[in-house]
């Protein structure tokens, strides 16, 4: 799928690495709709990049608000070529502690808003995908985003870990699904990245020590996450595929 005229949804693309995959594809001259519940951020970059990228305030998780915002943006653009599911929440809590187990709520919140909201995302736009018109023998293009998390997550990721894990799991029964449409379904696998608002919190000598147990001895930049998905939306003999973008890192018993 060329990226050049095209029509992309990046859920939470109003920051961190989906505001990396908004930035790049639209100087591709791609149209931008960015699907995020942060109505300011996604607002300012609106008014930044100008022509091309609209804002649309959005759920993942619930129906009603995905197919509110699939309405807003074909009012806009006309179709959607691209979906790219970046929301997520994180969250460190371990399985027990001396005190407490870990709060069935918020691993539930977890589960719904990385597993589940990239389930409703992609099921309600690949349904609107399989009625356009093919270009190029395609109808859309759809990349997850999961985590070396759901491969070795580490202490404390029991509720982050098995949302990204789910994720790895719904790749290639997806891709099966859809590809009779026209459609194909990859996920990226990130590894650490620095560059985002929530790298920039942590405390520059814990991202040195974290940086040492990468082969590559250095974190990854939102670019360098943003080309992968690039690469997966323009390569049209790739679907039912995990890229591992991670330097190498495998996560160590942590």
């Amino acid at each position: 799928m060329k990226i050049l005229d095209s029509v992309s949804v990046v859920t939470g693309g109003a920051s961190g690495l989906g505001e990396s995959v908004v930035r790049l594809f639209h100087s591709l001259g791609g149209k931008i709709a960015i699907w995020d519940m942060n109505a300011e951020q996604g607002q300012q970059i609106v008014k930044e990049l100008g022509g091309n990228v609209i804002f649309c305030q959005v759920d993942v998780a619930s129906e009603a608000s995905v197919k509110s915002a699939i309405d807003s943006t074909l009012k806009v653009f006309g179709q959607i070529h691209i979906l790219l599911n970046c929301a997520g929440i994180i969250l460190g809590q371990r399985t027990i502690t001396s005190k407490s187990s870990h709060s069935l709520a918020d691993f539930e919140r977890v589960i719904k808003v990385n597993l589940v909201g990239t389930f409703n995302t992609s099921r309600l736009v690949a349904k609107q995908m399989s009625s356009q018109t093919e270009i190029d023998k395609e109808r859309g293009v759809i990349v997850h985003v999961s985590s070396i998390a759901g491969y070795e997550g580490q202490r404390g990721q029991a509720a982050y870990g098995s949302s990204k894990g789910g994720i790895l799991g719904l790749t290639l029964p997806m891709a099966r699904d859809l590809a009779s449409y026209g459609i194909r379904v990859n996920s990226v696998a990130p590894g650490l990245f620095g560059g985002t608002r929530m790298s920039d919190k942590i405390d520059k000598k814990v991202v040195e020590g974290m940086a040492k147990d990468v082969p590559l001895k250095r974190f990854g930049s939102p670019p360098e996450f943003a080309h992968t998905c690039k690469f997966l939306v323009e390569n049209t003999y790739m679907t039912g595929s995990v890229v591992r973008v991670d330097g190498g890192l495998r996560l160590p018993n942590l």
